[in-house]
């Protein structure tokens, strides 16, 4: 199995600029990338100064691309207010003629995103709010708010895991991918596959499997692993030379 090809960055310092984003998100699309995919944060810790807002970023993005998969990975729901949220992703893959995928996770105060703007900081309070906000998502898109969005039955959700917690696999397994980080190995990834297809409906569809790699790393051993995106990381202080350089050399690079 061949796995689809991201680029994922943060939006941050260097590549916070919604129209270099664009651009690289197009030159990405010339070059074979599948998709292209971006942190949100509303701060983070130093060295990270400049952050940027990655919605309105995808926006533009979705304007210079025509083929190319765009999303959060992830946004935390816990700190969004869902009617919100709904509008973005509804608008988002209108916009992009249904190209979005989102990320959905529980975030966490590491870099002071939640307490200090009031957000709530318990992580069993955050996965009761992303369980019922994801919830209340489909409501909103199966036509409490119009327009609608252009995917059928609907946006797909990706779900943030971080191994070897077992627990977001239940959740990930109701929906339609598993966004796993802080993977040790390509036989991890397999186990933490072979757990959540152990837990899903047979009929439920498609399942997407995301892995991140870092730039010119064999992605071979994660595909064989059972990844269907590999998605080329950087760090949260990324050079844009670098992320040029990888979406030069392609997808297969």
């Amino acid at each position: 199995m061949t796995s689809r090809r991201a680029v994922f960055v943060a939006p941050f310092n260097e590549l916070a600029d919604p129209r270099l984003l664009a651009h690289l998100a197009h030159r990405a699309e010339e070059l074979g990338w599948d998709g292209f995919f971006l942190w949100d944060h509303i701060t983070y810790s130093a060295p990270t100064s400049a952050v940027l807002d990655p919605w309105v970023a995808m926006g533009a993005m979705a304007m210079t691309t025509e083929r190319l998969a765009l999303g959060p990975m992830v946004t935390p729901l816990s700190r969004r207010r869902i009617h919100k949220l709904a509008r973005e992703t509804a608008t988002l893959d209108v916009l992009s003629g249904g190209r979005l995928i989102l990320g959905a996770g529980l975030g966490s105060d590491r870099h002071g995103e939640l307490t200090p703007f009031g957000e709530v900081s318990d992580a069993k309070q955050r996965a009761v709010l992303l369980d019922d906000g994801l919830d209340q998502l489909v409501r909103y898109w199966d036509g409490e708010f119009l327009p609608r969005p252009v995917q059928r039955p609907r946006i797909p959700v990706w779900c943030a895991a971080t191994y070897p917690n077992r627990r977001p696999l239940q959740r990930a397994a109701r929906w339609d991918g598993l966004f796993p980080v802080r993977v040790p190995e390509p036989d991890a990834l397999a186990e933490m596959g072979a757990a959540v297809a152990a837990l899903r409906d047979p009929a439920a569809g498609p399942f997407d499997l995301a892995i991140t790699v870092k730039p010119g790393h064999d992605v071979a051993p994660w595909e064989a692993a059972g990844a269907t995106w590999t998605l080329t990381e950087f760090d949260n202080t990324p050079e844009l030379d670098a992320v040029r350089a990888a979406i030069e050399a392609g997808p297969r690079g």
